[in-house]
């Protein structure tokens, strides 16, 4: 728990192993619970930095254990926990991590790549919240070329939705007949953002990977596998490495 995030009494006591939240109920309701000194009745919540006692016997919540995991999400995964649909969901794919783990972001159903799940709402907000702006790399092939001013038009701005997206930095990184490879650089979220841009431009998206998260890369995981993130990775993504108000 947060240390001002409140939650309700019986819960707090019930997390900290010492009775059900039933029978934690029936503690307060008995008198036998205190806040801060005071008798505790029922509806109270704390916070961690309460001084909360059961028969006299202060409680201590159990650290959290926090997960950071990093799964390269394969096409055809929707971003999500469950789905009423019945469509496949990426917590087929982290079922086996021993935790509760939420995706932090989203790829759509048709992307792939780099997806980051935890159980630290702290930590998830923080890399999500725009004014950190931290930044994601894609490699995206799109049909059939690319020119100059297409280009332009991507790095500057593309209007969507009657607002201007924010500068990106694209450049090409492979080109043939009919295709081309570029590495996109954006610290924006919104949904399906690559593919709406290219669309504006008259780009077709044939393939979409999402291949680092801040300074994290991806690597060489297997698609479909998953693996914990080095605290030296979770200490980087919450660095967010912007200069001058770009990602670097």
């Amino acid at each position: 728990m947060a240390k001002n995030e409140p939650i309700r009494l019986q819960k707090f006591i019930s997390q900290c192993g010492v009775a059900s939240r039933r029978k934690a109920e029936e503690l307060i309701l008995g008198g036998h619970v205190k806040i801060n000194g005071k008798t505790a009745i029922l509806g109270d919540k704390v916070t961690a930095a309460d001084k909360v006692f059961v028969k006299g016997k202060r409680l201590v919540m159990p650290k959290a254990h926090y997960r950071y995991i990093m799964l390269n999400k394969p096409r055809g995964f929707i971003t999500t926990m469950s789905d009423d649909r019945g469509r496949k969901c990426v917590a087929e794919l982290v079922k086996d991590v021993g935790e509760r783990v939420y995706p932090i972001g989203r790829l759509d159903k048709d992307s792939e790549g780099m997806l980051v799940l935890t159980n630290d709402g702290d930590f998830a907000n923080k890399v999500m919240h725009p004014k950190n702006g931290v930044y994601k790399i894609y490699r995206v092939t799109v049909r059939p070329s690319i020119d100059e001013e297409q280009l332009i038009k991507l790095e500057t701005g593309v209007e969507l939705d009657g607002k201007k997206t924010a500068p990106a930095r694209v450049h090409v990184l492979h080109k043939e007949q009919g295709r081309v490879v570029l590495e996109m650089m954006l610290h924006e979220g919104k949904n399906r953002e690559i593919r709406r841009m290219c669309d504006a431009v008259g780009l077709e998206v044939a393939r979409l990977k999402r291949t680092q998260i801040g300074c994290v890369k991806m690597g060489m995981l297997k698609q479909g596998d998953w693996r914990d993130l080095t605290e030296i990775e979770v200490k980087k993504l919450l660095a967010s490495p912007i200069v001058n108000g770009k990602p670097i």
